[in-house]
């Protein structure tokens, strides 16, 4: 499965990678055979340490002991040709492809091992109930390229939860301002904060009903429709009108 992860990501030997939550380094070694610059965060300073013993002698691993989503909000970078390849920590594994997803600059590809749950919102599709604000704010720079399943065992301890592995690529449709991409994620997070709501209503709270209706009327979308049954495109569009 390790060897799995590593050619999903296709790397080149000259790709920066980036790991998070590298543990005792199994798929750090893998990253290592296959690239000459790796970045790996680690937050418990045990499992730091023993990366440290156990690369010593390789002068591509760049190890940082740190909290990931901590360090990637205080030092903001630009990941243009990077990839993020990782067995993600599950209970923040959401917020920190989130927050690499809006990034100036995001990587050009992410391999996330996750838990299956969170990569089925990732990989859905309007009108179903995994359909919703994770779905949309990383599907605003990202498409879903593939995903595979990770059997429970190859795990230890093993753990209570299905897990799969998600590749997302970063899309060519660019061209979003930091405006358009800002207010797309407030139309997101506005929509699905009541889902049972319409969502003209919802947005009409916050912002101009008839720039709304315009809004509405230049994205295709009706009047009565809930947020789960908008499109990505749809709400790229009401985004950038709103903004």
């Amino acid at each position: 499965q390790l060897r799995r992860i590593v050619a999903a990501a296709g790397l080149g030997p000259h790709d920066p990678v980036l790991e998070i939550g590298p543990g005792l380094g199994p798929l750090t070694e893998l990253l290592l055979a296959a690239s000459d610059r790796v970045l790996a965060i680690e937050k418990d300073r045990r499992l730091a340490q023993v990366c440290r013993e156990r690369f010593a002698t390789d002068a591509g691993l760049e190890l940082v002991e740190a909290d990931a989503l901590d360090w990637l909000r205080e030092n903001p970078r630009d990941w243009g040709g990077w990839r993020l390849v990782a067995n993600l920590p599950y209970s923040v594994a959401s917020p920190l492809l989130v927050e690499l997803a809006q990034a100036p600059v995001p990587p050009d590809l992410m391999v996330a091992t996750l838990q299956l749950e969170v990569v089925q919102r990732i990989a859905s599709g309007k009108g179903t109930a995994d359909y919703g604000v994770l779905t949309l704010l990383l599907g605003l720079k990202y498409g879903v390229e593939d995903w595979f399943k990770v059997p429970r065992d190859c795990f230890f301890p093993a753990p209570d939860v299905d897990s799969a592995c998600v590749v997302l690529r970063r899309r060519e449709d660019g061209g979003i301002t930091p405006e358009e991409a800002a207010t797309f994620v407030a139309v997101v997070k506005t929509g699905f904060g009541q889902r049972r709501k319409m969502l003209r209503k919802l947005l009409a709270e916050r912002w101009a009903r008839a720039d709304v209706d315009d809004a509405f009327a230049l994205a295709g979308v009706s009047p009565t429709e809930r947020a789960e049954q908008v499109s990505r495109e749809q709400f790229l569009v009401l985004a950038r009108k709103l903004a």
